[in-house]
């Protein structure tokens, strides 16, 4: 069993907290992220592989770092809708001798709290994945959705095997509501377990445009990396063959493209009970967690049944609010009655028209050698806390349209300035000229935190010449 995490969504929905560059799976919503969720139980099944786009290469790898995981990721050059992406996983695994192996596909960004069931069910899957079933799982229904998929099935018995009816799209209220009461229809949770060959034949048969294109993409093609180390490199992310390859791929879903066209006698669906939420608004986080992980200090005054993802060290006084939901962070702040939160993406539309910084990133950014957070911005200057992990170290680099003053307030280590190497710790103050070529690494055993000021007359993060790169980025 290879265990598949699809890990590519950018998690509009659960914005101002869900970024592009920080999408809701990597995001410590409560006490841990549904990433690190993911991987921990993909990993009783087998040696995870995730699949997800270069964009979150970085944070993707940080990640499997700092779990200690054995898992491997695949990226796609950009993102894309679930058929190309799986076709693209069979292309890998096809030229890598795993035809014959079975996968389980999940989705990174859901929860799952009975695990003990889950594992069950997987398991059954698999033994009718040997046979050249595709299995998925139906969820039994706890109200009336009407933001999920369907699957009508021939009997309501859980936890076993059955022949799947039909798929219905998101329904109208009064139908989710004669579906919940029926008990034969499941939730579709996009949870699917296959063996290669059998999925390949499919694509073959069914959606044979995308196989086509999937089947000229060839090994050295692949975009693959296991966690980087000091001592090892990750391929170079650059293959225009793939982008021009991946260009052609129909923007389609993986139930469109196969599962709705499948003949019973290829498909079944095991019904479940396994607690299981898609976490995919603000509503279902509120009522999973009636208090967020934050260390906020929360005060209601004549105020009830309202939900706060708060700033740590900050005071939220309520008076006479009721049923709301209040997201926090740095540069932006959702107001939201509850119920209502699935018109978040409406409201990051909006935000993309006026093409807003927020809608891609927050004010800090998770890099390989660490994280920086933005403390304040303005047209000729811009200020940054920089924090470098222990023996990691910047790109040597340049800049063409600002210098830099770093002051280092904790730690030590060493800079290098046009060649020359000066060591530094607290205290230590140097100037980076424009146009000068420098790096900054931490020799020590523990965080190196500096503050930078930029001036000049643009201050880009794409103002950056790279000389050499341990992380191999351009």
């Amino acid at each position: 069993m290879i265990p598949v995490i699809l890990s590519g969504g950018s998690g509009t929905r659960l914005w101002p907290v869900s970024r592009v560059k920080m999408p809701k799976q990597f995001c410590d919503l409560f006490d841990n992220s549904l990433q690190n969720l993911s991987l921990e139980r993909a990993e009783k099944l087998g040696t995870p592989l995730i699949l997800t786009n270069q964009e979150l290469k970085s944070l993707t790898e940080q990640n499997i770092k700092k779990m200690n995981s054995k898992a491997q990721a695949l990226y796609e050059p950009m993102a894309q809708n679930t058929a190309p992406a799986i076709a693209y996983l069979c292309r890998y695994l096809e030229l890598n001798g795993k035809n014959q192996e079975v996968i389980s596909i999940f989705p990174s960004d859901h929860l799952i709290e009975n695990e003990t069931t889950f594992l069950s069910v997987i398991e059954q899957a698999t033994e009718e994945a040997k046979k050249g079933f595709v299995v998925t799982l139906g969820i039994k229904p706890t109200f009336p959705s009407t933001g999920y998929g369907y699957i009508q099935l021939e009997s309501q018995k859980l936890n076993a095997p059955h022949k799947v009816l039909r798929f219905l799209e998101k329904p109208a209220l009064s139908a989710a509501t004669h579906f919940v009461k029926s008990g034969t229809y499941f939730w579709n949770a996009g949870i699917f377990v296959f063996k290669v060959a059998t999925m390949i034949e499919l694509f073959k048969n069914l959606a044979p445009n995308i196989w086509k294109t999937a089947e000229t993409i060839v090994n050295s093609d692949f975009l693959v990396s296991q966690p980087y180390t000091t001592e090892t490199n990750t391929k170079k992310i650059d293959n225009k063959n793939l982008k021009n390859i991946y260009n052609q791929f129909p923007n389609i879903s993986i139930d469109y493209a196969i599962m709705e066209k499948l003949s019973p006698d290829k498909l079944k669906c095991i019904p479940c009970d396994i607690g299981w939420s898609d976490v995919g608004s603000w509503d279902a986080v509120s009522s999973l967690f009636k208090s967020p992980h934050t260390d906020f200090l929360p005060v209601e005054v004549m105020s009830s049944n309202n939900y706060i993802h708060g700033l740590k060290q900050k005071i939220y006084a309520t008076i006479g609010i009721h049923n709301l939901i209040i997201v926090d962070t740095a540069d932006a702040l959702l107001i939201s009655q509850k119920g209502l939160t699935q018109e978040v993406k409406t409201a990051v539309d909006l935000l993309k028209k006026e093409n807003h910084k927020a809608v891609r990133e927050h004010i800090f950014e998770d890099r390989p050698w660490g994280r920086y957070e933005v403390l304040r911005e303005e047209n000729s200057f811009k200020s940054k806390v920089i924090h470098v992990l222990s023996q990691q170290q910047l790109s040597y680099q340049s800049h063409n349209h600002r210098e830099e003053h770093w002051i280092i307030t904790q730690g030590s280590g060493e800079i290098t300035l046009n060649e020359e190497i000066i060591p530094i710790n607290r205290g230590s103050y140097i100037k980076i000229p424009q146009q000068a070529k420098h790096r900054i690494k931490n020799t020590g055993t523990g965080i190196l935190e500096f503050v930078e000021v930029q001036l000049g007359d643009y201050l880009g993060e794409d103002d950056i010449i790279r000389y050499q790169d341990e992380y191999q980025r351009e």
